[in-house]
């Protein structure tokens, strides 16, 4: 039997925020299941938020039948609503959704949001918010299938352009239109940070369970 060639990448894991709708084209659901596939590929396991259904379902089953592991974190009292059928992997029960987005950001490398609806907005500003505080300097990346995110991307340039977010602050965001390209920007993403935000003390995230990286004090 041929051996598949894969190769590595700086990321042990990546999570990866989706919704549990698919989205009204088939073009959303091919994505999650390439981006699976890309993940696999580079011997990246996934974190996600714990759901079998919709996008979650798609790229969790992805990930899982290529052989990485799968790590599902959800709040208890989500989980009748969100998990049906088989769920795939490891799934990781916590208490709330604060808890679920902190856990989700100390197990990743990276973050990557597929298109989706209010939560995957609310997952992909925090995680950017945190960067630009300078509380992780993890990657975060937009998935931009069929230009989805392209209204986002121009009220973001707009907030730019009126002085209510830096030019720095906007690198943040690295997006792509398909999973193998938004992966190698990633891969070669270099965290920039203000010098105002840097010097800032993060109480309120140690408290919300965050485990900040190397350097990044709480105290």
């Amino acid at each position: 039997m041929e051996e598949v060639r894969r190769s590595s990448s700086r990321f042990n894991r990546i999570c990866v925020f989706c919704g549990s709708s698919s989205g009204n084209k088939a073009t959303y659901q091919d994505a999650a299941v390439e981006l699976g596939k890309e993940l696999v590929e580079r011997r990246i396991d996934l974190v996600y938020g714990g759901g079998s259904v919709g996008l979650m379902g798609l790229i969790s089953q992805a990930v899982h039948d290529g052989g990485r592991h799968v790590l599902g974190v959800i709040p208890r009292t989500l989980m009748p609503r969100e998990i049906t059928g088989v769920t795939v992997g490891e799934v990781r029960a916590v208490s709330d959704m604060h808890q679920r987005k902190a856990e989700m950001a100390r197990q990743a490398d990276a973050f990557i949001a597929l298109p989706g609806g209010y939560g995957t907005l609310e997952e992909l500003l925090e995680v950017i918010t945190w960067a630009q505080l300078g509380i992780h300097r993890k990657p975060v990346g937009l998935l931009n299938v069929d230009g989805y995110y392209n209204s986002l991307l121009s009220f973001i340039d707009k907030a730019v352009d009126e002085g209510f977010i830096s030019p720095t602050a906007r690198r943040i965001i690295v997006s792509a239109p398909t999973a193998k390209d938004l992966v190698r920007e990633l891969e070669e993403y270099v965290p920039e940070h203000d010098e105002v935000t840097s010097k800032l003390i993060w109480e309120e995230v140690g408290r919300r369970n965050y485990v900040p990286e190397a350097g990044v004090s709480t105290t």
